[in-house]
C-alpha cells in the first residue's frame, strides 16, 4: 500500500496590483483633485486683498491650508506619468512604441472637443458684440494665453494649465520616440534607466534654475504670471511624473512597498503638501519653490499609492464609488466649475461676505457636479469614441476588413 506524500503549498507571493485597480486609484485621485480645485477657486473668490495682504474667508489656519491647497501640480505629475509610461517601457524593454501621430490624435480627441466648445460658449456670452476681445479668443483657441500677462486667466481661468499640457504633449511626442531609439543602442538595462532618469532630472532642474534666476537675480515679482506660470517655471511637475514612470517601468513588479512602508510614505507626502499650503511670506523659500517641491511630493504620493504589495486604507478610500465617479467626470468639472461659479455670483445666488463662504461652497458643488456629469455624457464620452477611428499605429481603422474598398 502506498501513501501520497503531502507537500506544503508554495508560499503565496503578493499578487501584482491589477490594472483596473490601479485605474480606479487614479480615478479616485482625479476626483479628489477636481473637488479640491473647485474648493480652491471658491476660496479664492471669497478671499479679500488689500495693502495689508490677503484675507481668507476662514480664520482657522489648518482649514485654510486645506482649502487653499493647489493641486494643479498633481494633474501635471499624473498626466506625465500616464503618458510617459508606455515610452519608458518601450525604451527599457527594447520594444516599439506607437507613432507620434497616434499619440497626438488620441490626446486631441481627449481634450479638444469639450475645450473648444467651452471656450466658444463662455467667450461668446462675455463678448455679446463683435469683434469683442478677439485676441483673448485667439489665444485660448491656440493655447497661447499662458504667455499673455493680461489675458492668462480670461474666459476659462483654470485652463492656463491646459496650455502647458498641450506643450507637454508636443515635447513628449518629439522626445519619447527619440529616447526609445537612443536607449535601444545601449546594451544594458541599467544604462537605459540611468539615461532616462538623467533626462528627467535635467527637465526638473531647468525650472528650478529659472525660478532661482527670476526671483533672486532678476527680481521678477511673483505676480508676473508669465514668468512663474509658463513652461520655464512649471515643467518640473511633468518631469517628476516622467521620472516616476521610468522608475516604475524599471522596477516592474519588483520592490513593491509593503503596507508598513506605503502608509508612512503616504502620510509623509500629505503632511508635506499640507505644510506647503500653510500661508507663508512670499519671499520665503517654501513659497518661492512651492511648485517644484509640491511636484516631488505628489510623485511620492503616487509611488506609495500605485506601487504597493497589498492595498492600504488609502487605496480603499480612493476607490470609493462616489470619489471614482467624480474622477470620471473630473475633466468636465475642471472645465465648467469656474463659469458655473461666476454665473451664480452674477445672478446673486452666492451669499456675500466670509460668513457666506461655506454656503457658497455647497451651492457651487451642487450646481457644478450635475453640470459636469451632463457634460461628460453628452460631450466628453461621445467625443472619446472618435479615438476608435484610428488603430494603435495611428492609421485609419478598417471597420469592415472582409469588404474590399471600391
Amino acid at each position: 500500500m502506498t501513501t501520497a506524500t503531502a507537500t506544503a503549498p508554495p508560499a503565496a507571493r503578493p499578487a501584482p496590483q491589477a490594472p483596473h485597480r490601479r485605474a480606479r486609484d487614479i480615478d479616485g485621485l482625479r476626483g479628489l483633485a477636481a473637488l479640491s480645485t473647485v474648493a480652491f477657486h471658491v476660496w479664492q473668490q471669497y478671499t479679500a486683498y488689500d495693502a495689508a495682504g490677503a484675507h481668507p474667508p476662514v480664520d482657522n489656519p489648518a482649514l485654510d491650508a486645506l482649502l487653499s491647497l493647489e493641486v494643479i501640480d498633481l494633474f501635471f505629475v499624473l498626466s506625465a506619468f500616464l503618458l510617459t509610461h508606455s515610452y519608458a517601457r518601450a525604451a527599457l524593454d527594447g520594444t516599439t512604441t506607437r507613432p507620434a501621430r497616434a499619440f497626438l490624435f488620441r490626446r486631441a480627441v481627449r481634450i479638444l472637443p469639450l475645450y473648444l466648445l467651452a471656450v466658444l460658449t463662455v467667450w461668446a456670452t462675455r463678448n455679446p458684440t463683435l469683434p469683442g476681445d478677439w485676441r483673448d479668443l485667439l489665444e485660448h483657441l491656440t493655447f497661447t494665453h499662458v504667455f499673455d500677462q493680461d489675458r492668462i486667466f480670461y474666459t476659462l481661468g483654470p485652463t492656463w494649465s491646459l496650455s502647458l499640457e498641450v506643450l507637454f504633449y508636443a515635447v513628449l511626442a518629439a522626445l519619447g520616440p527619440l529616447a526609445v531609439r537612443t536607449c535601444h543602442r545601449l546594451r544594458h538595462r541599467r544604462s537605459r534607466t540611468a539615461l532616462l532618469l538623467g533626462g528627467c532630472l535635467a527637465l526638473y532642474a531647468a525650472p528650478l534654475a529659472w525660478i532661482t534666476a527670476a526671483h533672486y537675480a532678476l527680481g521678477i515679482p511673483h505676480t508676473d504670471w508669465v514668468a512663474y506660470f509658463g513652461p520655464q517655471a512649471r515643467f518640473g511637475g511633468f518631469a517628476a511624473g516622467m521620472a516616476l514612470a521610468v522608475l516604475l517601468a524599471a522596477l516592474g513588479d519588483r520592490g513593491r512597498l509593503p503596507r508598513r512602508a506605503a502608509l508612512p510614505l503616504t502620510a509623509l507626502a500629505l503632511a508635506g503638501l499640507f505644510a506647503l499650503s500653510l500661508r507663508s511670506d512670499p519671499e520665503s523659500f517654501p513659497f518661492t519653490y512651492y511648485h517644484p517641491i509640491a511636484a516631488a511630493l505628489w510623485a511620492l504620493l503616487l509611488l506609495s499609492t500605485l506601487h504597493v504589495r497589498r492595498r492600504t486604507a488609502w487605496n480603499r478610500f480612493l476607490t470609493t464609488r462616489r470619489l471614482t465617479a467624480v474622477g470620471l467626470i473630473s475633466y468636465s468639472l475642471f472645465i465648467w466649475h469656474e463659469p458655473v461659479m461666476l454665473l451664480l455670483h452674477t445672478a446673486g445666488l452666492l451669499p456675500p461676505g466670509p460668513a457666506g463662504f461655506p454656503w457658497a461652497l455647497l451651492i457651487v458643488f451642487l450646481a457644478a457636479l450635475p453640470a459636469a456629469a451632463a457634460s461628460y455624457w453628452l460631450i466628453e464620452y461621445p467625443a472619446g469614441l472618435l479615438g476608435r477611428l484610428r488603430d494603435a499605429r495611428g492609421r485609419p481603422r478598417d471597420f469592415y476588413p472582409g469588404i474590399a474598398a471600391p
